[in-house]
């Protein structure tokens, strides 16, 4: 089995209590696809500018993603974010952002990949997520992924776009704002009623909640006592829950859960250090034993 993933390849620029990095590569494809690729093929769909390092097309490639339809435009630059987390590292305060080559991004795919089955649309224009979702041939399973920019800004398209996918995966403050739900279990249930047949919300520390008709599932967040950047967790979380979830080939309420249980523990990895530094290195061995150590946690 393969996943496709469309979303941004950046250079990000952070700052944290324990320090700060200066365009390191970064975006939503790039760190959903660190965790994805421990359990499936991996094919990456964004764009970058001129000023893209070619030392990080090696280190994706060399992890084995597929970069076939990474669109390098020779004019322009590649999207950065600038962003800096204070006090308890929940929320990151965005100093700027520079779309660059982002802006004019039209994705293009091979036929090989218009036939892959597992999609996740990670965070970009709702309008570019349609654009690939239509090339599709006969997809299996498609999340989508969102922020408030779009919530607010691109509103009727980002609904009308959640009718055509099965999960929806946000954030809690996102979560509230296209509901208009301050109770999550409320507001889960408003975004199914918006189409997708399940509801992922992630709750950083607190962990996440999974909602359809069917049951809902509550998992925390592993306790970690060292957050050295959050940034991407989210992302890491979404590629090893689909990334499972493509492995196992069937969608039902044990994978689901099981696939959560990865998304949630490949975020605490993420967490422990800068960009990829440390998903990079992790590999299915020690993402098993961190499960295990889990499981006792939560357990009685």
């Amino acid at each position: 089995m393969s996943i496709l993933v469309l979303g941004t390849v950046a250079l990000d620029n952070v700052r944290t209590p324990y320090g700060a990095r200066r365009k390191m590569l970064g975006g939503s494809a790039a760190h959903f696809s660190m965790a994805a690729r421990l359990f499936t093929k991996v094919n990456l769909v964004a764009i970058v500018g001129k000023d893209f390092p070619q030392k990080n097309i090696d280190f994706l490639e060399a992890k084995g993603i597929n970069l076939t339809a990474l669109i390098r435009e020779p004019s322009g630059k590649t999207f950065q974010w600038s962003g800096e987390y204070k006090g308890d590292l929940n929320t990151a305060i965005t100093l700027n952002t520079e779309l660059g080559v982002l802006s004019s991004f039209q994705p293009q795919v091979s036929d090989e990949q218009k036939e892959i089955e597992y999609l996740f649309l990670a965070n970009v224009d709702p309008d570019i997520q349609r654009h690939l979702l239509s090339h599709m041939q006969s997809p299996k399973l498609v999340a989508l992924d969102s922020m408030n920019y779009w919530i607010n800004n691109k509103r009727k398209s980002l609904l009308g776009l959640l009718k055509e996918v099965h999960i929806y995966v946000a954030n809690d403050q996102e979560a509230r704002s296209l509901s208009g739900e301050h109770n999550l279990i409320k507001a889960a249930k408003r975004l199914r009623s918006f189409g997708p047949k399940m509801v992922l919300i992630k709750k950083g520390e607190h962990g996440v909640l999974f909602y359809s008709d069917k049951f809902i599932f509550s998992l925390p967040a592993y306790p970690a006592d060292k957050v050295i950047d959050p940034t991407g967790a989210g992302d890491t979380f979404a590629g090893a829950f689909m990334g499972y979830l493509a492995k196992s080939k069937a969608i039902n309420m044990l994978n689901i859960k099981k696939a959560i249980t990865f998304g949630t523990i490949a975020a605490s990895f993420n967490i422990e250090g800068f960009g990829l530094e440390r998903t990079a290195k992790l590999t299915l061995k020690d993402l098993n034993k961190r499960v295990t150590e889990f499981k006792k946690c939560i357990l009685l």
